[in-house]
């Protein structure tokens, strides 16, 4: 599974108030601390505090890539956002993210092509969340066949099928779920899927065992990628084990150890 960590955002009280001071070890200690946890990429996100959204992402980016070459998920509802920060990026890149309106697809996919980055589309559009997995992939085959449309891979694409919290979506947990699996045959080579975990769990009591639930759920109907809380020690060792079960990784007797000196 691709990890991508979620803790460099100015939703955060300590990462907004280091991107208000411009304090580069607190970012950069967070993103070293997130790798060695096991994250295969971090995700940026100024926060809504943000009075100048495009010049704080640049400067984030320029100060994560300080210590790391891993990839970087531009995380902004903005296109001029996000397109400061692939002007200033080194490493790989990651568009977070394309909703399924024309408009926005037809401004963001060129943009992915134009840096070689890869592209998370949300399965949403300006009539607001899908109630049912029929609009969900409704939504997916939309992205999909824009993608297709102007020459942008299908294996650079991922598709999130909006992950709503548990208490308030209950009944559409086995939609979400189901159609992770089936945006994975809406085309040849299929897309990729993924999912911003910690949604499932927003405003419950129980986050962390309803957080790994989900996750190892997901995973056994396809589920490639998940933006998350790497430093979850016991979702990270669910995730790992949920692969191995399924025969992605190879079992030896320290294999949770094996997986974070591999990341």
């Amino acid at each position: 599974m691709f990890i991508i960590g979620e803790l460099i955002n100015g939703m955060y009280q300590n990462i907004g108030k280091a991107i208000k001071d411009k304090d580069k070890p607190a970012i950069q200690e967070c993103a070293l601390k997130q790798i060695k946890a096991g994250a295969d990429a971090l995700d940026i996100n100024c926060g809504p505090a943000s009075k100048d959204p495009v010049t704080d992402i640049k400067w984030l980016v320029e100060t994560v890539q300080e210590v790391t070459d891993k990839p970087l998920a531009l995380d902004s509802s903005k296109p001029g956002v996000i397109e400061s920060g692939l002007k200033v990026i080194k490493n790989k890149a990651i568009i977070n993210s394309t909703t399924a309106d024309q408009q926005k697809l037809d401004i963001l996919i060129p943009l992915a092509k134009q840096y070689g980055a890869k592209l998370i589309g949300l399965t949403i559009s300006t009539k607001g969340v899908p109630q049912t997995k029929d609009q969900r992939l409704e939504l997916a085959a939309m992205i999909i066949s824009s993608a297709s449309d102007k020459g942008f891979p299908p294996q650079d694409l991922y598709i999130d099928p909006i992950v709503l919290p548990v208490n308030v979506a209950q009944a559409q947990m086995p939609d979400i779920i189901e159609s992770i699996h089936e945006f994975k045959i809406v085309c040849e080579p299929p897309v990729n899927t993924i999912v911003g975990l910690s949604n499932v769990s927003q405003g419950t009591q129980a986050r962390n065992l309803i957080n790994r639930t989900f996750l190892v759920m997901a995973v056994t109907r396809g589920l490639d990628a998940a933006i998350l809380d790497p430093l979850d020690r016991e979702l990270m060792d669910a995730a790992i084990t949920a692969e191995l079960i399924l025969n992605k990784q190879i079992y030896c007797d320290s294999y949770l150890d094996a997986y974070r000196k591999k990341s």
